[in-house]
């Protein structure tokens, strides 16, 4: 970007303090800005619970109805809403998307997701920072002659039925699932599939609440892992399952209450698509590879890695014609689903799982577990991120090296990932091994002691 941009302005979306950084007067000018660049005749719209949303997904409103532009409301929403209006109402003339969101930001934080024709998303590169542009320049066109026309879609039920067409019900066991919403959007969309399906649910921070009083749902955080894991055991539930704020992203427990990293469920996702389509490309990220790498292979699936990121990952899956693409982040993207990423279709076909082997989610993972242990990310906040990645680099010239995303350098007994992030000042490092735990840990603080050095 060539201008200097509001500091909302992020690499894939809007993410900011309000009203400081992120106000009713900018999302009316982001309105009128992703009408000048994109062009759409119809936009899908919608908005988390924060309390700030309203306000802001009203302005958003007002810029989009001022440049001609009609607007479809889906009101408080997932951000997978969104997406699944973008690409399955194409017919009924819809061209875009905006959910109003800043997930699992603090409090204060809002921000808004973008997508263009056929749920494709809107990053810096494409859009984004040319929106920036025109609101920074003050080059926004004119009011259209004619103001766009405001509708709202009446309950969920097209959505509820496409998630309900990843599982068969008359294979479903009667599971009982602890679900946790913390307080953000998944509750409303749990309770209609709850009268679709034969599951008890036992529900956590299950209302809406733009206060969040039990804190802001970022299940990647350990400390807000310990409630789903105690009403799992409390419960004697066969899965734990909870989701950050717009829920596009799905976390797992198993029937003990173990938080289960999203790296082992990648590899069961990836065997449970194949069931249905043998032979199917599935794309992994470069973090974390050789249990997703064995599992795709010894399923028959053509394994592809690729870049970290829901840009990359969205446009390389349109390329290949993949079924699933996962990260180990707990970002999941299908193909039958625009190619987005959701945060109740995982579950679903967990759950699908567990019913058609009659097996425990343990069961499934832990043989995995132990042959490919793994640090989890951490971050480290360093000055110079290139100076510490060349260091590295040098450290372990022997090994196997790939640059698709950071440095990654595999030994035969361990590999390790090393990237800067796209958002903040920090490097993530992920290192894996083979049913290794001792050198798993040796490498792991190898490593530390350089980045923090």
């Amino acid at each position: 970007m060539s201008v200097r941009v509001p500091a909302c302005f992020k690499a894939y979306d809007i993410r900011g303090r309000v009203p400081d950084e992120l106000n009713p007067e900018l999302a009316r000018n982001i309105g009128r800005a992703y009408a000048a660049v994109f062009k759409p005749a119809k936009v899908a719209v919608g908005h988390d619970i924060r309390l700030s949303s309203l306000e802001l997904v009203q302005a958003l409103t007002q810029g989009l109805l001022e440049s001609g532009v009609d607007v479809l409301h889906l009101g408080l929403c997932g951000t997978e809403e969104i997406y699944h209006a973008a690409f399955s109402l194409e017919d009924q003339g819809v061209d875009g998307g905006i959910v109003v969101t800043a997930s699992h930001n603090p409090a204060d934080y809002n921000g808004m997701k973008f997508v263009s024709k056929g749920a494709r998303p809107v990053t810096g590169e494409a859009g984004l920072g040319k929106m920036a542009e025109l609101i920074v320049e003050e080059r926004l066109p004119d009011a259209a002659e004619t103001k766009g026309v405001e509708s709202s879609v009446d309950g969920k039920s097209s959505y509820i039925q496409h998630l309900l067409g990843y599982v068969d019900k008359e294979e479903l066991a009667p599971l009982k699932l602890v679900v946790n919403s913390g307080n953000g959007c998944a509750g409303a969309v749990v309770d209609l599939l709850e009268k679709e399906l034969p599951f008890t649910f036992i529900k956590a921070y299950h209302q809406p609440d733009g206060t969040f009083p039990n804190g802001v749902p970022n299940p990647l955080l350990p400390e807000k892992r310990e409630e789903t894991a105690r009403l799992v055991r409390e419960h004697g539930a066969d899965l734990g399952i909870a989701w950050d704020g717009d829920f596009d992203r799905c976390f797992f427990w198993d029937e003990k209450g173990n938080f289960i990293e999203g790296y082992y469920i990648v590899g069961l996702l990836a065997q449970e698509l194949l069931v249905q389509e043998p032979g199917g490309t599935i794309l992994y990220d470069p973090r974390l590879t050789w249990n997703s790498e064995e599992l795709i292979q010894a399923a028959g699936g053509n394994p592809v890695m690729t870049r970290t990121g829901h840009a990359f990952i969205k446009e390389r899956m349109r390329e290949e014609d993949a079924v699933y693409g996962g990260e180990m982040s707990a970002h999941h993207y299908f193909r039958d689903f625009g190619y987005c990423d959701s945060g109740m279709i995982p579950w679903l076909l967990v759950s699908s799982l567990l019913s058609r082997k009659k097996a425990t989610l343990s069961s499934l993972v832990a043989e995995r577990m132990e042959a490919f242990p793994v640090s989890g990310e951490i971050n480290s906040t360093v000055a110079d991120p290139d100076a510490v990645i060349a260091a590295i680099e040098a450290r372990f010239h022997g090994g196997q090296k790939e640059y698709i995303d950071g440095l990654s350098v595999s030994f035969p007994e361990y590999r390790f990932n090393i990237r800067k992030s796209n958002t903040e000042p920090l490097l993530r490092l992920n290192v894996e091994s083979r049913a290794n735990p001792g050198l798993l840990q040796e490498k792991t603080d190898e490593l530390l002691e350089i980045i923090r050095s």
